[in-house]
């Protein structure tokens, strides 16, 4: 059975330096996807449709790998990928100290051979399994990103804007301004990791 690991495939994307700011051109890649926004005097990590997002993106994304794994004619086995962010505000610039109108894109990574109909059919059988009002919110999608900054961000979230500075900062410096939405990756689980250890890929579009 073949094993595919797309951390190892995309190092580049998902383990950045956390000294310097780099930049990448992020190809066409295939996610499983789900819309949303900030309830009001929430912050992000207490939003309750953002968590019902991320668990029905991680069901999905765990249904799919047994699916390509049992697979009779072409088995591949593969690493389920980390939860991802695009975060952005429809009124005005996006400003990371201010979560109060924020809208978001949460989704997760997946191998270029999972299809709509195995992703029909791994929602119908996550439906059947661990029912989920969310799950009817998510679909599989190709995004490109093209052109980005990106850095490793460690510690905890708060932090943040310090880190998305530094990136703002490079950018203007070399003749490049953000565009479209900032996106995170979480590569640590915050209810199993000190705050101060935590990894989260920081990246943003940019443009001459």
């Amino acid at each position: 059975m073949d094993k595919l690991d797309l951390r190892i495939r995309y190092k580049h994307l998902y383990q950045p330096s956390a000294k310097e700011v780099e930049v990448v051109d992020v190809p066409a890649l295939q996610f499983v996807m789900a819309d949303g926004a900030i309830e009001p005097n929430l912050a992000p990590g207490t939003s309750p449709t953002f968590q019902q997002a991320t668990e029905a993106l991680y069901g999905i994304s765990y249904t799919l790998k047994f699916m390509s794994k049992l697979d009779k004619v072409n088995p591949i086995d593969y690493t389920v990928m980390g939860l991802e962010a695009l975060w952005w505000v429809e009124d005005g610039k996006f400003d990371i100290t201010q979560p109060d109108n924020w809208h978001w894109t949460a989704m997760i990574l997946q191998p270029e051979h999972i299809t709509p109909v195995m992703f029909t059919k791994g929602l119908e059988q996550l439906r059947r399994k661990k029912p989920n009002p969310a799950l009817d919110k998510l679909r599989l999608e190709t995004f490109q990103e093209g052109l980005c900054v990106q850095i490793m961000h460690i510690g905890p979230y708060a932090a943040e804007p310090a880190t998305v500075a530094r990136l703002e900062t490079y950018a203007t410096q070399n003749g490049y301004t953000f565009h479209r939405k900032h996106h995170e990756i979480y590569l640590g689980d915050p209810r199993r990791s000190a705050p101060e250890k935590l990894k989260t890929v920081l990246r943003h579009p940019i443009s001459r």
